[in-house]
């Protein structure tokens, strides 16, 4: 099994590794690892079959795709703090659960513990909605994924919205596409991962960060992902959508840097 695509900069005395969320790459964060460069060591990886990533369909687990990213990690850094956007933030929650003897603390953006509403969970979408969306994966992944880009920053400012809109594109257009494959994985994880279970395993300080007006991660699901950590916090960001270390990356940083100073 070969080493996903990982790209290091900065040069701080810790360890920061970045997880980026469906569709991406880790293109994404180019913006916010040159204003964490003079503290830390940013180490952003391309999740499987994402950007530069190949895809793997022998390792399809949620389990063997996050041993894929501790694999990664292994020859890079032993001590490290993981950030994990939407479904980065369920791969850093599963490595978190299975695999935290590196991790020193953990950042949860957009993160939601059950992404489909159930019995017993109100706070996720309908799966009527996802599953729209996993057929239009399979007629035109790429025009799906540009769509999903556009629900990202529905509800911000028009002049806020446009300027993550073409962050979020010309992320996509320098570290590649996603493999249709990997994108209907990631759905599929998506429509069945319930970690609720999990989260009183993660004993690792937690910061949860959402978006007030997230469309697509409700607020109130990560409120309620923090409260479920044992070690869990919770900041939410006004006037602030899915891609909020984007649309409000000075808010951002401050929660980011206050809780990493401890």
């Amino acid at each position: 099994m070969s080493a996903l695509n990982a790209e290091v900069s900065g040069h701080g005395r810790r360890d920061l590794v970045l997880l980026h969320g469906w569709g991406m790459n880790l293109r994404v964060w180019d913006a916010l690892s040159a204003a964490l460069a003079r503290r830390f060591r940013v180490i952003a990886i391309d999740l499987p079959g994402h950007g530069r990533s190949d895809w793997d369909g022998a390792a399809c687990t949620p389990a063997a795709q996050a041993f894929r990213v501790h694999e990664t990690l292994a020859p890079l850094t032993t001590r490290y703090h993981l950030l994990g956007w939407s479904l980065g933030g369920q791969f850093a929650l599963d490595l978190a659960a299975a695999m935290p003897a590196g991790i020193e603390r953990l950042i949860l953006v957009a993160t939601t513990p059950r992404f489909l509403a159930g019995p017993g969970w109100r706070l996720g979408i309908k799966a009527a909605s996802l599953e729209r969306l996993a057929a239009e994966v399979r007629a035109d992944p790429e025009q799906a994924v540009r769509g999903f880009l556009k629900t990202q920053v529905r509800g911000l400012a028009p002049r806020t919205a446009r300027r993550v809109l073409n962050q979020l594109s010309a992320a996509l257009d320098q570290g590649g596409r996603a493999h249709p494959e990997a994108l209907a994985w990631g759905l599929e994880r998506l429509r069945q991962a319930d970690l609720r279970a999990q989260l009183s395993q993660v004993r690792k300080p937690a910061l949860v960060v959402a978006g007030q007006d997230d469309r697509i991660t409700p607020p109130q699901a990560s409120k309620a992902l923090a409260e479920a950590l044992p070690k869990g916090r919770f900041r939410q960001l006004r006037g602030a959508g899915h891609v909020l270390f984007l649309s409000n990356r000075a808010q951002f940083l401050g929660a980011l840097n206050g809780f990493l100073r401890g």
